[in-house]
């Protein structure tokens, strides 16, 4: 400190007490772009090294335990048939003293895939159960401008009935309805409401657009609505616990059936997996054997029309003689 008032100084002191000038990073640490590209180095090997570690051995899964105690996840979920599982869940009800009147579910699980990467598009759909096992009647809303068949629509239970004045009154959400028909005529005027009402717009292919307003009324009012949940699931109910065992198959096959008319019959069965549960049980595993409709695969009918040709044409030739 004292030496500039002395007029001395050490050899290489102002060299060392100048301002250095400002460095690089890379100047500064020249092996930090070393050290990065090794890291880099070690995390691909360590990467190359998991993907060539072949996949862990799962053990084969067991198919029925011995004991009354056992590890679920190392068995096979057992699968069976309609009437013992709805033997089995009313059973379950007797034992845990629930309500006897509880609501039966099913969850459907689909194989949406087509062809290639095409896909079915997740639905909605209506069908009438052959035994009703709710009073609900669903409120359904009839497009006409005639006034003959405003009177049908009314006298046969129509919720609401109108024309182009009812367009205004849904936009903004002051009439709503379950199912909504129209006769043919007014379809053109109801372009407005195509982007709100969605899958519910009037359409043939819903059976919710023509001129026999008393059926379509029938249809819609006491019909069962499903839809499609999470891309490929359906979760819906479809009976009382407390109904006819025959009476709830006969549910679960109409409610089957209508679902596999929504993908080819060329495909493979769109429903993949069923379970069925009431309201308080465990959901148990059917077997689809007996469930889903039989198709016959094109292949198999061709062969069993030239079998019939052959067996024909023997009786063609002495008929003929």
């Amino acid at each position: 400190a004292l030496a500039p008032r002395c007029g001395w100084a050490l050899p290489g002191l102002e060299q060392r007490l100048a301002v250095p000038a400002v460095l690089s990073p890379a100047s500064a640490r020249p092996y930090a772009a070393a050290a990065k590209t090794a890291k880099k180095d070690a995390k691909r090997t360590r990467q190359e090294k998991v993907k060539e570690k072949p996949p862990p051995r799962r053990r084969p899964l067991m198919t029925k335990p011995v004991d009354d105690v056992y590890l679920t996840w190392l068995y096979r979920r057992p699968s069976y048939e309609l009437e013992q599982a709805m033997g089995m869940l009313k059973k379950f009800q007797e034992l845990d003293f629930t309500h006897p009147k509880q609501f039966v579910y099913i969850n459907v699980f689909l194989d949406m895939a087509l062809q290639k990467k095409k896909k079915v598009d997740p639905f909605t759909g209506s069908v009438t159960l052959p035994y009703r096992f709710t009073d609900e009647v669903n409120k359904v809303l009839v497009f006409t401008e005639n006034a003959q068949e405003a009177e049908i629509a009314r006298e046969h239970g129509a919720a609401v009935v109108g024309g182009v004045e009812l367009i205004k009154w849904i936009l903004e959400d002051e009439i709503q309805a379950d199912f909504y028909v129209a006769v043919p005529a007014i379809i053109p005027k109801l372009i407005p409401l195509r982007n709100k009402l969605k899958r519910k717009y009037p359409s043939t292919r819903r059976n919710s657009l023509g001129s026999d307003i008393p059926k379509m009324l029938q249809f819609f009012r006491e019909c069962h609505e499903y839809t499609v949940e999470n891309e490929n699931i359906i979760k819906t109910r479809i009976a009382r616990l407390d109904m006819p065992t025959e009476h709830i198959i006969a549910n679960l096959k109409a409610v089957i059936h209508d679902i596999c008319t929504f993908k080819p019959s060329n495909y493979d069965p769109i429903v993949r997996r069923l379970v069925i549960r009431s309201s308080t049980s465990e959901g148990l595993l059917l077997n689809l054997d007996g469930i889903l409709p039989q198709v016959e695969k094109a292949e198999e009918k061709e062969g069993k029309n030239a079998g019939d040709e052959d067996q024909e044409e023997p009786g063609q030739e002495s008929v003929s003689t």
